[in-house]
């Protein structure tokens, strides 16, 4: 189906150099279009996601085509046909046509194409197989936009055949089913992703991450984990979320404000886990050497709302650990007790303009006064950096050295 002059251009992209792609590619003998996301979001009059374009050249045509045009190209994913095009600093993926083929083992194979509907066809989702060219047009193979319009998230064809093509695709159908979805799922996508899910132990941790995290950040992500569970659906590679009315409470609580960590936090909440959980889940999911910090951080230290929005209290905090610490516990607080009390956005927002705390002593200012042997030395420090604490950090470095004097007779 095609729809003509359909949708505004400019809400795709304004970049004169973009657009200038679609007459390069035309002078080489192909055709380009937007495609995916961004045309889905643009059609839903949201806050697009990154363009992404696709074209009926090969990869190595895009490659020649960009070079005598002086344009730089990066290879992003050649087996999937996918470079990166630069456009002002900005890499745009630009994908060949391709088509899934099944092989008798059950993988699938990719095999590249000019046609445009067989390209649609092994794309997931009805509403993420819609393209638009440079004049509004738009080409819609599989009715994505009634789709769109109703709130039906369906796969193209089989969705047997489109999960076993990928198997994070069922991921994927919760994250867009959260987006989109109106009513209930649709019951040949949620019977095909329920039959298929230990499928989920084939794809890589990492891209199974990424889905969680994506999905985890919907504004009905807890309703959605509800879903996924009663159908067994994580179960393969993941336990059952315990604290569902807790993710609720928090996404109400937020009311699309943007926040630190997100994606880390919200999955906190989900599972509340104790110390040996955190350590599991991250190791599991492969969180960054941060990530899991600071996620395992949050389940050793938990911290009362009360503890939390009290000044003196918040800068020992903060100054244990750190403001990304300090305002994920907010959250996380906040979520396990219930409660966004007057004061609590004040706190959160104020976090990241506090001054930097610093210990006015040194191991030097020790050494200085007489004192060389490097154990005492380290003692007598770590107790006047806590008597400096306890002062909620009054004390001055003159004062701490009046306090040292009577230390070094005792340590």
């Amino acid at each position: 189906m095609i729809r003509d002059n359909y949708l505004d251009v400019s809400k795709l992209t304004t970049s004169p150099q973009v657009m200038a792609l679609f007459q390069l590619f035309a002078r080489h003998g192909g055709v380009l279009r937007f495609v995916g996301g961004a045309v889905r979001d643009a059609l839903k009059n949201i806050k697009g996601s990154d363009l992404d374009l696709a074209t009926d050249l090969s990869p190595d045509e895009i490659a020649e085509a960009c070079a005598d045009e002086g344009i730089k190209t990066v290879p992003l994913g050649i087996k999937q046909g996918t470079i990166g095009v630069v456009i002002d600093d900005i890499l745009l993926q630009v994908s060949s046509l391709y088509k899934y083929i099944l092989k008798k083992d059950g993988s699938a194979e990719i095999e590249f194409t000019d046609n445009w509907e067989e390209d649609a066809s092994r794309r997931d989702l009805t509403i993420n197989a819609v393209y638009a060219d440079e004049q509004g047009n738009v080409f819609d193979y599989y009715n994505g936009i009634e789709d769109l319009e109703k709130g039906c998230v369906r796969f193209i064809g089989s969705a047997d055949h489109r999960i076993k093509e990928d198997y994070v695709r069922i991921l994927r159908y919760f994250r867009f089913y959260s987006l989109f979805g109106v009513g209930k799922p649709d019951v040949k996508a949620l019977t095909a992703c329920r039959e298929n899910c230990e499928g989920l132990k084939k794809v890589p941790m990492e891209r199974i991450r990424d889905e969680l995290f994506k999905l985890v950040q919907t504004p009905n992500a807890p309703q959605i984990f509800r879903l996924m569970q009663e159908n067994g659906i994580l179960s393969y590679i993941m336990p059952d979320a315990g604290y569902i009315d807790d993710s609720a409470f928090l996404n109400s609580a937020l009311a699309g404000r943007i926040i630190d960590n997100a994606a880390l936090i919200k999955l906190f909440v989900l599972y509340r886990p104790d110390q040996a959980l955190a350590e599991n889940l991250a190791v599991r999911l492969k969180f960054s050497r941060r990530e899991k910090q600071l996620f395992t951080l949050l389940a050793k230290e938990t911290l009362m709302l009360s503890e939390l929005l009290n000044r003196k209290k918040q800068m020992k905090i903060i100054y244990r650990h750190d403001k990304e610490f300090y305002r994920a516990s907010l959250l996380t607080a906040a979520a396990r007790e219930h409660k966004i009390p007057e004061d609590f956005w004040l706190f959160y927002d104020e976090t990241e303009s506090l001054p930097e705390i610093v210990f006015p002593l040194s191991g030097k200012d020790i050494i200085d006064s007489g004192l060389t042997d490097a154990t005492r030395v380290g003692r007598v420090l770590k107790e006047l950096e806590k008597i400096w604490i306890d002062s909620d950090f009054d004390l001055t470095k003159d004062q701490l050295l009046v306090q040292m004097d009577n230390l070094k007779n005792v340590i």
